[in-house]
């Protein structure tokens, strides 16, 4: 059986980009919602509703475990779709938690960078709150870099004007971390580690992400048995979206290639 992720588009390859490195023996499903892409710019009751027309559609693939591969769909409809289904679903948040661990020391803020839908769900301001003792975390929406990796869109000088006028406003100095609050935003992490200073690490959720699918899957004994010599290694992946447009899949094969040679792993 596959593992399903899904996203609204072709942030969620940067999810399953790390999920081919850690669970090579396993095979997966992306499907991307194409029909009401981008989620970042909608309600919160269109969204849900996307969602669970879109997971009703991907369990026909005979998933055994299910990747909510975006912040925003997580944030309004992973707790109902835990409550309907039986397969384990796992989510996305903001690596709020992990980013402020890392600055205690030093003293330094966080800057969170998500679609501007994901920082005013009540789940975020929680997140913040439940973790951020000091006051420490700052956000700032950059939904208009959801629609540059939609269009496979690594144009430097065009993306070094976007981020500096968007951070035009923040005294870099005083932030440790920042964190890439949409799985679309990694696709430009060696932009921004160009453009920040040296001392600002990036960090996303996909590791943990991930980390938290492997540890379910053996929990629930799901994991798939490493392939024997002579059999044919898994790691197979299908493409799917909503709008069952081809040049779409071409572009998620496309999208997932360019991710793997910018993280240097070898798929």
């Amino acid at each position: 059986m596959k593992i399903g992720f899904f996203d609204s588009g072709l942030g969620g390859i940067t999810v399953l980009s790390e999920a081919l490195r850690r669970l090579p023996n396993e095979s997966f499903v992306y499907m991307a919602d194409t029909l009401h892409a981008p989620y970042g710019t909608k309600t919160p009751q269109e969204v849900r509703g996307y969602v669970k027309t879109l997971v009703q559609t991907i369990l026909k693939e005979e998933v055994k475990a299910l990747v909510i591969a975006c912040n925003t769909a997580t944030s309004i409809a992973v707790a109902e779709l835990r409550r309907e289904y039986s397969i384990p679903i796992i989510g996305m948040e903001p690596a709020v938690k992990p980013a402020v661990e890392m600055n205690r020391a030093n003293g330094k803020r966080v800057l969170v960078l998500a679609t501007s839908l994901t920082l005013k769900q009540s789940g975020y301001a929680a997140l913040v709150s439940r973790v951020d003792d000091h006051g420490s975390v700052d956000s700032l929406p950059l939904p208009e870099l959801v629609q540059y990796c939609e269009q496979l869109n690594f144009d430097r000088t065009e993306l070094f004007e976007y981020f500096n006028r968007k951070l035009s406003s923040f005294n870099l100095d005083i932030y440790g971390t920042v964190v890439l609050g949409c799985t679309h935003y990694p696709f430009y992490k060696e932009i921004l580690k160009e453009l920040l200073p040296s001392h600002i690490q990036l960090i996303d959720g996909s590791q943990g992400t991930v980390r938290r699918l492997k540890q379910v899957l053996s929990e629930r004994n799901l994991l798939a048995s490493p392939v024997k010599a002579g059999q044919s290694q898994e790691g197979h992946v299908t493409f799917l979206c909503s709008s069952q447009d081809e040049a779409y899949v071409h572009k998620m094969e496309r999208a997932l290639e360019i991710y793997a040679e910018h993280e240097k792993i070898y798929l």
